[in-house]
């Protein structure tokens, strides 16, 4: 008979009232699956996107369901078949999108998307790291495909993704440029920004030309601003604007009618982009064990290191996101279990 445990659920599409901290089924690890005990979970903006049904058109979910994007812990056991895994390993995971299930004491997660925990850090700064850790790595290495010598512009430098896409262009040999606000200025030339631009005083494009590619962390006008930035036959990564029928076919597995949604709403962007002689693209993360792997080799190397900006108790964690929500934090808000 299975043992309750407490998760922070959502229960249906709405406001931050619609997810709540109830008693939940403790899950069993099946083949291939590794159960972790939960001792840290991140925060991000996509958790309370999906709440609020901005992802309903491309990831469906059956609610009610325990919610929670990434974590770190402890293996608790491991199912039939599971090899890299054992007992007691520290892990952390950025977990499968339609099962989610972090923010709870226990969570189930398929052995290839989980990594081993970097030596050198605990369980709240290492449970930061995997959604926008791998968020930076593929947006910068597989999207823009950044190498030494390359000038990149990254907007909204002191976020929790920001503050990781620094370092890793920087440890790729690019030349970085970002926003930020006063408050933020240092932390960012800290992890390797060399231009900053104030957002709050002046406009990134009236100050930046011929960047080599763009990361677009903060949408809005902040992307189309992006595009008049860049070297003619440069591209915008972004992970704010809109997905494109691209990503309804190669991330979601979805149809022609939701391809054709996506053409739609994307059509002015697509066409602003086309305007500066630029390409853009909208980049869905994907969950990879092997590329947390890397990310935590660069951690132990002193190469990456993550950004925590407040840890919450579990309990605590409708606070949690209450501060998330408001936009202010540098680096991640994380919740201990």
């Amino acid at each position: 008979m299975a043992t309750d445990m407490q998760g922070f659920v959502l229960t249906r599409y709405g406001d931050a009232s619609a997810m709540e901290l109830r008693e939940v089924p403790e899950p069993t690890a099946g083949a291939g699956e590794v159960l972790v005990r939960v001792r840290a979970a991140g925060l991000n903006p996509i958790d309370y996107k999906v709440r609020q049904g901005a992802m309903r058109l491309v990831q469906r979910l059956d609610l009610p369901q325990v919610a929670g994007s990434e974590l770190s812990g402890e293996v608790e056991a491991v199912g039939a078949g599971v090899t890299r895994f054992a007992v007691g390993d520290r892990v952390f995971a950025r977990v499968d999108k339609k099962k989610l299930g972090a923010y709870a004491h226990y969570a189930v997660v398929d052995e290839a998307l989980v990594g081993k925990m970097p030596d050198s850090l605990d369980f709240a700064d290492a449970a930061g790291l995997p959604l926008a850790g791998l968020t930076a790595l593929q947006g910068l290495r597989d999207e823009l495909g950044v190498t030494a010598g390359d000038r990149v512009f990254i907007s909204g430098g002191a976020g929790g993704v920001g503050t990781l896409a620094i370092q890793l262009a920087s440890w790729m040999g690019a030349e970085v440029a970002t926003t930020a606000s006063p408050r933020g200025e240092e932390l960012v030339r800290s992890l390797g920004a060399t231009t900053v631009v104030d957002y709050q005083r002046e406009k990134f494009r009236d100050v930046l030309r011929d960047y080599d590619g763009a990361f677009d962390l903060t949408g809005g006008d902040d992307l189309r601003d992006s595009f008049a930035v860049l070297k003619r036959g440069a591209k915008t990564v972004s992970v704010a604007g809109l997905p494109e029928p691209v990503n309804a076919r190669e991330d979601f597995d979805s149809g022609p009618l939701v391809a054709a949604a996506l053409w739609l709403a994307g059509a002015k962007v697509r066409r602003q982009a086309r305007k500066q002689g630029v390409g853009y693209r909208f980049l869905f993360m994907h969950p990879s064990g092997a590329d947390l792997d890397l990310l935590a080799g660069l951690v132990d190397k002193g190469e990456l290191r993550p950004v925590t900006d407040r840890v919450f108790p579990f309990a605590r964690i409708a606070d949690a996101f209450a501060y998330l929500e408001q936009g202010h934090a540098k680096g991640k808000v994380v919740v201990e279990m």
